[in-house]
């Protein structure tokens, strides 16, 4: 092994009960490096992390570390050795500070009793480290992801951490964010911290990694240096085919306007929004995060209440008290938290997506089981939801089929006549996403109108006719695809001009 290697895996495969999750994967990262793992959802990927931080043991396979092989029976050998992860999702207490949670489990202790000054002076300094603005004494519930991310970052190296595991870390976080983070995992590089990152999104990727290895259908496929493979090798490597349109937008001639915003505001959020869709558009939404995009389209379905300005559905003014209202109207909102708000994860999928008509399948106050069933069935075929049963939960998906479910969901709804699809492609893998964008075309060449709020420059280009741009709560442009570009998209959503509302 080169003396560079620090950690290395060989031959890995780790088997459930029917599933055989990881098959003679090979991984290798060295001192200093950030090594991004890609693949799809269900690639293998969560289960080779658990195998790194002896969570599940291997039955079979190699683990070398700074050369030497190690048999991990539990998480505390693999953290003995310096090895640490932090996910997607932060494993922290609420109630507790941020000082309690970083030593939570390692805490200082002399004679019985708790250090408490000295782990907040030594906190303190690992925050210092991270350049983290905010106190040791605050409680995690009151802090962002990103900070509290940033705590989780701490507590790693407060157990001298040497490889630290990133579990997609951007998933959740702002560009501002992304970048700070960006900086963090360049400085613990510079100090000599590996960090193995993983990510759907390819520009964290080319922005940190000097390596990439990919994994597909539990199996290696192969490691490769980032500046010598390119963005469609990548996508082929990890879907095992070329996707040659990533945005498979259709030409559709769009029809009438079907939807239109006048001069809605709501004070403290935005602020005389005019807009209009046609049947079959595409028409994209975006600006930087906080711009109030999502804020617009709440109050236009009901969700909160605009102060002024109206809501047009096919040229009728609406009159909208409750989100039911704009449902049965045809104005559907699908959310961007699409697992606690687009979903009842405890649910079949079955359910899911008959829950906005029990109304209608309702015979003499009975619901026809059977007819519940077909139609569940036929609109998750019609999204291409992968899925063993309509049964199965909804929280065994990925979040590509769980996005294809929440668009079953609205289909069901036969009012449906605008859906507005609020970052449906967050945390989805790169071959998922192109199945959403076909499964928006598709729409938009049945006639629907389709408003996409997106913060993803690329998706927004490649799939709206029109994008209306904001900042600080008002709309500063509208660009046609025609002229549409990332440099005069950014001109508008940072434009400062604008009073803010």
């Amino acid at each position: 092994m080169a003396e560079d290697i620090i950690l290395e895996l060989q031959g890995i495969t780790k088997i459930f009960p029917g599933v055989r999750a990881l098959n003679n994967v090979h991984f290798q990262l060295r001192r200093g490096e950030v090594h991004a793992l890609m693949g799809e959802n269900g690639a293998g990927k969560s289960t080779f992390i658990k195998v790194i931080t002896g969570v599940h043991a291997p039955e079979e396979g190699h683990i070398y570390f700074n050369g030497e092989e190690v048999h991990f029976k539990s998480t505390l050998d693999a953290s003995a050795l310096g090895i640490a992860a932090v996910y997607q999702h932060p494993t922290s207490y609420d109630d507790l500070t941020v000082t309690e949670n970083i030593f939570i489990g390692h805490e200082i202790i002399k004679n019985g009793i708790i250090q408490w000054r000295q782990m907040n002076k030594e906190a303190e300094a690992l925050l210092a480290r991270l350049h983290a603005n905010f106190k040791v004494t605050e409680e995690m519930g009151a802090l962002s992801v990103a900070q509290q991310q940033m705590v989780e970052i701490a507590k790693a190296l407060s157990t001298n951490a040497k490889i630290i595991i990133l579990d997609e870390p951007t998933a959740a976080l702002t560009a501002n964010e992304s970048e700070e983070l960006y900086q963090i995992v360049d400085q613990l590089k510079a100090e000599g911290v590996s960090i193995i990152f993983i990510s759907h999104r390819m520009e964290d990727m080319y922005r940190l990694a000097q390596r990439v290895t990919v994994f597909r259908d539990s199996q290696y496929i192969g490691t490769y240096d980032v500046d010598q493979i390119t963005e469609a090798e990548l996508i082929k490597a990890m879907v095992g085919r070329e996707i040659s349109d990533m945005f498979p937008k259709p030409e559709v001639t769009p029809g009438k306007e079907i939807f239109r915003l006048e001069n809605l505001s709501r004070t403290g959020y935005f602020k005389d929004i005019c807009m209009n869709v046609r049947a079959g558009e595409i028409v994209g939404l975006t600006g930087l995060v906080g711009a109030g995009r999502t804020e617009v389209m709440e109050a236009a379905c009901g969700i909160t209440k605009a102060n002024s300005g109206k809501v047009f559905l096919d040229g009728k003014e609406l009159r909208i008290k409750q989100p039911v209202d704009a449902m049965k109207a045809g104005l559907i909102l699908l959310p961007e938290d699409r697992r606690t708000q687009g979903l009842i994860q405890t649910w079949g999928l079955g359910r899911n997506v008959t829950l906005p008509i029990q109304e209608e399948l309702a015979h003499r106050g009975f619901n026809d089981e059977k007819e519940e069933r077909q139609l569940a069935k036929k609109y998750l075929e019609d999204v291409d939801t992968k899925a063993v049963s309509i049964f199965d939960l909804a929280s065994t998906l990925s979040g590509g089929n769980q996005q294809k479910v929440v668009v079953a969901k609205a289909l069901a709804q036969k009012s449906m006549k605008v859906v507005i699809m609020d970052e449906p492609t967050k945390g989805v893998d790169v071959g998922a996403k192109a199945e959403i964008y076909s499964i928006m075309g598709d729409l938009a060449l049945q006639g629907y109108g389709i408003v996409l709020i997106s913060s993803e420059m690329p998706e927004t280009l490649g799939m709206c006719d029109r994008i209306y741009v904001m900042c600080k709560g008002r709309i500063t442009g509208c660009l046609d695809r025609s002229e549409a570009t990332q440099e005069k998209i950014l001109e508008l959503a940072m434009e400062q001009s604008q009073k803010e509302v």
